[in-house]
């Protein structure tokens, strides 16, 4: 199912007086969204076998967004994220944008089953060509790898995980909230035990991925360099900006939208190498 965010420019058309004694009301327009349209693959990509995604973002003027932010930092153009509905496998791509505003990239689906995908998209708001005041906005479609699909468990907490050797350490166990920023101090070594040297990848020293468990909502906030810019996210009046000053640390930013068990995907890049963390977490109203 295709979903789509509300734009800020809902038509108001109202009726005109008449002469009937029945009281006469407002009529409202259908309130008009932006939307992803001409999406493909139309059905199943093959599991293990790499897939071209293509699809553009209406306006709710009906033309193509075709301007987007630009510029260092992660806050910028479009991030492709396919998350399994287990929570078990996750992509993370940043495709490039034609000029007329297709997007378009080869994905690797390793896994079968159902993912959720989810469009974060950083217009040009300064553009003369530009819908409203949006800062970012998230879209949503579906899309499923054939093969044998055997969901797997969610697994429990765990302070410590291995991804090809490194080790992703986090301190202590965190006491999280909802709509309240938050920090976690993670420690990353190398298969050698010495403190892994972070370097940029899309943007960010690290980006911090968060999943709902059953509902798939989502957050992202990002690990930058101390002193960098377009590093903050926010949730309504709460703002978190992750940061890393020493190597091998990560001091992690956590603001999500509700409360219940969550999924981290902690990703980097270190030695060329780029690592995925996954961590459970539970979220306290």
């Amino acid at each position: 199912m295709r979903r789509s965010i509300l734009a800020a420019l809902a038509v108001a058309l109202l009726a005109g007086c008449g002469g009937s004694s029945k009281p006469s009301f407002p009529t409202v327009g259908a309130a008009r969204t932006f939307e992803i349209v001409d999406f493909k693959p139309a059905g199943p990509v093959a599991a293990g076998k790499p897939a071209t995604v293509s699809f553009v973002i209406r306006q709710p003027d009906g033309k193509p967004l075709t301007s987007f932010r630009r510029g260092s930092g992660p806050h910028t153009g479009v991030h492709l994220i396919f998350v399994r509905r287990d929570l078990a496998v996750i992509v993370h791509r940043h495709p490039p944008i034609a000029s007329d505003g297709t997007i378009s990239d080869t994905v690797p689906f390793s896994e079968p089953g159902p993912y959720r995908l989810v469009v974060d998209v950083y217009p040009n708001t300064s553009s003369p060509n530009s819908v409203g005041p949006q800062r970012n906005f998230q879209l949503f479609d579906t899309l499923r790898a054939s093969g044998d699909y055997r969901p797997a468990k969610l697994p429990p907490f765990t302070r410590t995980v291995v991804v090809d050797g490194y080790r992703f350490t986090m301190k202590g166990r965190p006491s999280l909230h909802a709509i309240q920023a938050g920090f976690l101090t993670i420690n990353v070594t190398d298969p050698t035990g010495k403190p892994a040297r972070f370097t940029p990848w899309y943007g960010a020293l690290a980006h911090a991925i968060f999943f709902r468990s059953g509902t798939l909502d989502y957050f992202h906030t990002h690990v930058c360099a101390a002193g960098a810019a377009g590093c903050t996210s926010t949730l309504g009046a709460s703002q978190v900006t992750g940061s890393s000053s020493t190597p091998g640390k990560l001091d992690v930013g956590v603001l999500v939208p509700v409360p219940g068990t969550w999924r981290l995907f902690l990703q980097c890049r270190v030695n060329g190498h780029v690592l995925t963390a996954p961590f459970t977490l539970r979220v306290r109203p």
